[in-house]
This record gives C-alpha cells, structure tokens and sequence, in this order.
C-alpha cells in the first residue's frame, strides 16, 4: 500500500492544496489510516461522552472526512451527529456510514461557515494542525458555540511542534475565555510512532 498520501500531508501550504489533497485521497483514506492504526477518532469521541454523556446532544463533527469520526462519536454514544467537509469525495464515503442526521459542505476559503449558537457541542477530530486547518480554525469553532459549550478537538505530534497552535489554544485558557475540562495524551496513527493531545474545552 503506497503512503505517498502520508508523506505529502505534512507539506501542504495552503487550503485550496489541502483540499485537492484530500479530493484525491478520499478512495484509500480509511485503508491506509486503519493500517496505522487509526486511533484518535475514539479518543476524541469518548472523551467529549465523558464530559457531556446526553445521547440526543446534537454535535457538530466538523471536518468530518470520510466519517471516521462520525463512526466514533456514534460508537462512544451521541445519536443526533451533523457533518461537514469542504471536501465532496470525502462527504460521499461518509453518507454510506449512516450515522449522520446531515452531511454538508462549505468553502474551503469561507471565513465564517458556521452558524452561530447551533451547537453546543463541536468535534475537531484529525482536522486542526500541520496539513489540514489552521490554527485560526480553533477560534472559528471556538466562537459558533455559545456559552458552556464544549469543543472536543486533538493536535497530533506535528501540530505539537508548532507553537503557533498551541499558543492559539493557550490564549483560549489563558485569558479564561475557555476551561480545559480535558486533555490526554496518547495513540494517534502507532503504525507510524505518532500520539496525539486529545482536549475537550469549554468556552466560559
């Protein structure tokens, strides 16, 4: 199985580059995860259930992909599960998962895609970091949600590395704009020796 998909994600530079990126990838993406041993979407969906364990909790699984994600967050419990891509091969393969009450696209260069308010529980799975959104995304969800609600998100090892997304997290909690109610460090992709900080936080 060829990884050149792998080996690319990590250069991309811009969104139009990333979103082609993901355009091509969208047919072998869930084999080639799995066989690294994919294990962030369950991290993330179960932490979020353990501070929020309501089934009819609507959540909004931004950047959902081929619903990887989508899977995980039905699997640790949630029931009213809403999608959104900018990418639409990646949008076909998670229609057939059947866990999302709607699926939707947007522009990958929209500065504002997001409905104020509309849900109080937001998921970033895999989607914010090095070769996907930028650290600016953190404040796009950050500020569609409402008071007490929760964005449940994760930076993986390269995205670690890059102060300008833990910096933009740590202005978050810093001025007490936002309360960590949760942060794990752990598995991401062990087939290729990559963790991950799962975080859930909720803006105050």
């Amino acid at each position: 199985m060829s990884d050149k998909f792998f080996k690319s994600t990590y250069d991309l530079e811009t969104p139009e580059d990333t979103q082609e990126h993901y355009q091509k990838w969208a047919a072998t993406y869930e084999d080639e995860v799995a066989a690294q041993g994919y294990a962030t979407p369950g991290r993330v969906a179960e932490a979020l259930w353990s501070q929020q364990p309501q089934a009819q909790t609507p959540v909004l699984d931004y950047g959902c992909g081929t619903g990887l994600s989508g899977l995980a967050l039905h699997a640790a419990g949630f029931l009213v599960i809403d999608g959104m891509d900018p990418t639409p091969n990646m949008l076909e393969v998670a229609a057939a998962k059947g866990v999302y009450r709607t699926l939707s696209s947007f522009e990958i260069t929209d500065p504002a895609p997001l409905t104020q308010d509309a849900y109080t529980a937001i998921t970033a799975i895999g989607v914010i970091g090095t070769g996907a959104a930028p650290p600016e995304t953190l404040d796009l969800l950050m500020h569609a949600l409402p008071k007490g609600g929760m964005l449940a998100f994760s930076y993986n090892d390269h995205t670690l590395a890059d102060h300008s997304y833990t910096t933009r997290l740590n202005d978050w909690l810093d001025m007490g704009a936002a309360r960590l109610l949760f942060r794990e460090y752990g598995p991401h992709l062990p087939g290729m020796n990559l963790k991950s900080d799962v975080y859930v936080i909720e803006k105050t």
